[in-house]
C-alpha cells in the first residue's frame, strides 16, 4: 500500500509541478526562461528535497512518464510526414548538417568543460547534452554517468537553445523555416521542437526531424567514442 501511495505522490507532484510551470509560462507571455520544463523541474527537485526522496526512487516511480515521453517523441513523425515535401532538394545538406552537428554539439561541451576542470564523471554526464531526453538517459546509463546530472543538463540545454534561437537566426540572417527547424532540433531537442511549432508548423516539423535523427546518429557513435576519449 505504501508503495502505491508513493507512486501516487510522485505522479501528483509531477503533474502539479508541470501545471504550475505552465501557468507561469502562459502568464509571463511565454517567456522561454520560464518554460514549464525548467520551472517544473525546479519544483519537482524542491519537492523531492523537502520529502527526503532521492532521484532514483522518483525515477522508478515515474517510469510511466518516461514511456509517454518516448511515445511523444515518436509521434512527431506525424507533422513531419505532412511537411515531407518540403525536404525536396535538402536531403544531402540536411544529412551532412546532422552528422557534423551532432559531433560539434557534443565536442564543444566536452572541450569547454574539460578546460574548466571537469572530471571524467562529469564529462560523461555532459556528453549526451544535445540529445532528446529518452535517448540521452539511455546513453548516460551506457556510459556509466550520473543520470541525474544528464537529465538536468539536457533540460537546460534545451531551454537555453530555444531562448537564444530567434536572436541568433536574426543575427545570422537565417529565414528559411526548414533550416531554423533543423538547427533547433540539433541544438535544443524537445524544447527546441516545441519552440519550432510556436514559430510555424514547418519549423516544428523540421525541428522534430533534426531532434530525432541527431539522437539516432549520436547513439550510434557516442557509446564507442566517449570511453576511448575519457
Amino acid at each position: 500500500m505504501s508503495s502505491n501511495l508513493f507512486w501516487l505522490g510522485c505522479l501528483l507532484l509531477t503533474l502539479a509541478a508541470y501545471l504550475l510551470g505552465d501557468l507561469l509560462y502562459q502568464r509571463s507571455g511565454r517567456r522561454l526562461w520560464l518554460h514549464p520544463l525548467a520551472t517544473g523541474s525546479a519544483c519537482i527537485a524542491l519537492g523531492l528535497w523537502l520529502a527526503g526522496v532521492d532521484y532514483p526512487q522518483y525515477r522508478q516511480a515515474s517510469e510511466l512518464f518516461y514511456l509517454l515521453l518516448g511515445l511523444a517523441t515518436v509521434a512527431l513523425a506525424v507533422p513531419l510526414h505532412r511537411e515531407l515535401h518540403q525536404l525536396k532538394g535538402l536531403v544531402m545538406p540536411v544529412a551532412i548538417t546532422l552528422v557534423f552537428g551532432s559531433a560539434i554539439a557534443c565536442t564543444t561541451a566536452l572541450v569547454s568543460a574539460w578546460l574548466l576542470g571537469a572530471d571524467a564523471d562529469l564529462l560523461r554526464a555532459l556528453a549526451p547534452k544535445s540529445v532528446t531526453t529518452p535517448i540521452a538517459l539511455g546513453l548516460s546509463q551506457s556510459l556509466g554517468a550520473n543520470v541525474s546530472v544528464t537529465t538536468g543538463v539536457v533540460i537546460y540545454t534545451g531551454v537555453f537553445g530555444a531562448l537564444i534561437a530567434s536572436p541568433v537566426f536574426r543575427w545570422a540572417g537565417l529565414a528559411d523555416p526548414r533550416l531554423q527547424g533543423i538547427v533547433l532540433g540539433i541544438n535544443a531537442h524537445g524544447v527546441g521542437t516545441a519552440r519550432g511549432f510556436e514559430i510555424s508548423p514547418v519549423t516544428g516539423a523540421f525541428a522534430g526531424l533534426g531532434m530525432g535523427l541527431t539522437g539516432a546518429i549520436t547513439a550510434l557513435w557516442l557509446p564507442y567514442v566517449i570511453p576511448w576519449l575519457i
